[in-house]
Protein backbone atom coordinates (compact mmCIF):
# COMPACT_ATOMS: atom_id res chain seq x y z
CA UNK A 1 0.00 0.00 0.00
CA UNK A 2 1.70 2.90 -0.90
CA UNK A 3 0.97 7.20 -0.64
CA UNK A 4 -0.60 8.74 -3.48
CA UNK A 5 1.07 12.28 -4.50
CA UNK A 6 -0.09 14.91 -6.59
CA UNK A 7 1.19 13.22 -9.99
CA UNK A 8 -0.35 10.10 -9.19
CA UNK A 9 2.92 7.90 -8.13
CA UNK A 10 2.96 5.62 -5.56
CA UNK A 11 5.82 5.47 -3.18
CA UNK A 12 6.71 2.11 -2.39
CA UNK A 13 8.92 2.77 1.17
CA UNK A 14 7.74 1.91 4.26
CA UNK A 15 7.29 5.23 6.42
CA UNK A 16 9.22 3.10 9.62
CA UNK A 17 9.70 6.34 12.03
CA UNK A 18 6.02 5.12 14.13
CA UNK A 19 7.62 2.59 14.32
CA UNK A 20 10.90 3.44 15.90
CA UNK A 21 9.30 5.91 18.39
CA UNK A 22 7.23 2.97 19.33
CA UNK A 23 9.66 1.03 20.34
CA UNK A 24 11.65 3.25 21.65
CA UNK A 25 8.98 4.24 24.23
CA UNK A 26 8.72 0.49 25.00
CA UNK A 27 12.31 0.15 25.58
CA UNK A 28 11.53 3.38 28.23
CA UNK A 29 9.27 0.99 30.22
CA UNK A 30 11.00 -1.92 30.41
CA UNK A 31 14.13 0.19 31.73
CA UNK A 32 11.90 1.67 34.34
CA UNK A 33 10.10 -1.38 35.37
CA UNK A 34 12.62 -4.07 35.39
CA UNK A 35 14.48 -3.04 38.54
CA UNK A 36 10.81 -2.82 40.27
CA UNK A 37 10.48 -5.99 39.71
CA UNK A 38 12.92 -7.79 41.62
CA UNK A 39 13.11 -6.05 44.56
CA UNK A 40 12.98 -9.13 46.65
CA UNK A 41 11.66 -9.93 49.84
CA UNK A 42 10.61 -7.33 52.48
CA UNK A 43 13.36 -9.24 55.92
CA UNK A 44 14.34 -7.15 58.24
CA UNK A 45 17.89 -8.72 58.74
CA UNK A 46 19.65 -8.85 62.26
CA UNK A 47 22.96 -6.38 62.30
CA UNK A 48 26.43 -7.40 62.51
CA UNK A 49 29.80 -5.50 62.16
CA UNK A 50 31.30 -8.25 60.13
CA UNK A 51 29.70 -8.63 56.89
CA UNK A 52 31.01 -9.72 53.49
CA UNK A 53 29.48 -9.01 50.35
CA UNK A 54 26.74 -11.42 49.08
CA UNK A 55 28.36 -12.65 45.71
CA UNK A 56 26.66 -11.39 42.22
CA UNK A 57 27.21 -14.61 40.00
CA UNK A 58 24.11 -16.21 39.20
CA UNK A 59 25.13 -20.00 40.90
CA UNK A 60 23.98 -18.91 44.11
CA UNK A 61 20.11 -19.35 45.65
CA UNK A 62 18.53 -17.21 48.47
CA UNK A 63 15.72 -19.06 50.86
CA UNK A 64 14.05 -16.75 53.48
CA UNK A 65 12.17 -17.23 56.31
CA UNK A 66 9.81 -13.94 57.21
CA UNK A 67 8.21 -12.57 60.42
CA UNK A 68 4.84 -14.67 59.54
CA UNK A 69 6.92 -18.48 59.44
CA UNK A 70 6.40 -18.42 55.35
CA UNK A 71 9.58 -20.11 53.82
CA UNK A 72 10.60 -18.65 49.82
CA UNK A 73 13.52 -20.50 47.83
CA UNK A 74 14.24 -17.03 46.11
CA UNK A 75 11.19 -15.74 44.98
CA UNK A 76 8.57 -18.76 44.62
CA UNK A 77 7.08 -19.95 48.19
CA UNK A 78 7.33 -23.24 50.03
CA UNK A 79 4.36 -24.81 51.20
CA UNK A 80 5.67 -26.77 53.95
CA UNK A 81 8.46 -27.63 55.82
CA UNK A 82 8.25 -31.11 54.00
CA UNK A 83 8.29 -29.41 50.38
CA UNK A 84 11.61 -27.75 51.77
CA UNK A 85 14.01 -30.44 51.42
CA UNK A 86 12.55 -31.79 47.55
CA UNK A 87 13.37 -28.23 46.54
CA UNK A 88 15.91 -27.79 48.02
CA UNK A 89 17.31 -31.42 46.21
CA UNK A 90 16.09 -30.27 43.12
CA UNK A 91 17.09 -26.54 42.50
CA UNK A 92 20.16 -26.34 45.19
CA UNK A 93 21.76 -29.66 45.59
CA UNK A 94 21.30 -31.20 42.32
CA UNK A 95 22.75 -27.86 40.37
CA UNK A 96 25.92 -27.63 43.03
CA UNK A 97 24.14 -23.75 43.90
CA UNK A 98 25.62 -22.06 47.04
CA UNK A 99 22.67 -21.64 49.54
CA UNK A 100 22.37 -18.32 51.87
CA UNK A 101 19.54 -18.33 54.68
CA UNK A 102 17.89 -15.00 55.36
CA UNK A 103 15.52 -14.86 58.47
CA UNK A 104 14.18 -12.21 59.98
CA UNK A 105 15.35 -11.18 63.24
CA UNK A 106 11.83 -11.40 64.64
CA UNK A 107 11.50 -15.12 63.59
CA UNK A 108 11.66 -17.51 66.49
CA UNK A 109 15.54 -19.41 66.58
CA UNK A 110 13.36 -22.86 67.07
CA UNK A 111 11.91 -22.10 63.16
CA UNK A 112 15.56 -20.90 61.91
CA UNK A 113 17.31 -23.78 63.37
CA UNK A 114 14.74 -26.53 61.78
CA UNK A 115 15.28 -24.71 58.56
CA UNK A 116 18.89 -25.44 59.00
CA UNK A 117 18.02 -29.06 59.63
CA UNK A 118 16.27 -29.75 56.92
CA UNK A 119 19.57 -27.64 54.79
CA UNK A 120 21.47 -30.50 56.33
CA UNK A 121 19.27 -33.45 55.75
CA UNK A 122 19.40 -33.21 51.78
CA UNK A 123 23.19 -32.96 52.33
CA UNK A 124 24.15 -28.99 51.58
CA UNK A 125 27.69 -28.70 53.46
CA UNK A 126 28.05 -24.71 52.82
CA UNK A 127 25.31 -22.29 54.27
CA UNK A 128 25.54 -18.87 54.34
CA UNK A 129 23.89 -16.49 56.52
CA UNK A 130 22.96 -13.35 55.32
CA UNK A 131 22.84 -10.14 57.95
CA UNK A 132 23.05 -6.29 57.62
CA UNK A 133 25.97 -3.39 58.77
CA UNK A 134 24.74 -1.44 61.27
CA UNK A 135 23.84 1.96 59.83
CA UNK A 136 27.12 4.17 61.00
CA UNK A 137 29.08 0.93 59.83
CA UNK A 138 28.05 0.86 56.16
CA UNK A 139 29.52 4.07 54.30
CA UNK A 140 26.47 3.54 51.70
CA UNK A 141 23.58 2.41 53.89
CA UNK A 142 23.19 -0.87 55.32
CA UNK A 143 23.13 -3.58 52.43
CA UNK A 144 22.31 -7.33 52.75
CA UNK A 145 25.51 -9.39 52.45
CA UNK A 146 26.67 -13.03 54.18
CA UNK A 147 27.79 -12.90 57.61
CA UNK A 148 29.50 -16.16 57.39
CA UNK A 149 29.29 -19.79 56.08
CA UNK A 150 29.76 -23.01 57.64
CA UNK A 151 31.09 -26.35 56.67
Amino acid sequence: MGASLGNSKFVSEINVTPFVDVMLVLLIIFMVATPMMSQGLDVDLPQTKQVEVLPTEADHMVLTVRRDGKIFLDEYGVDSMEDLEGYLQRLVKEKNKSLFLQADKEVPYGIVVEVMGHIKAVGIEKLGVMAEQPEGAAPGGAKPAAAGTRK
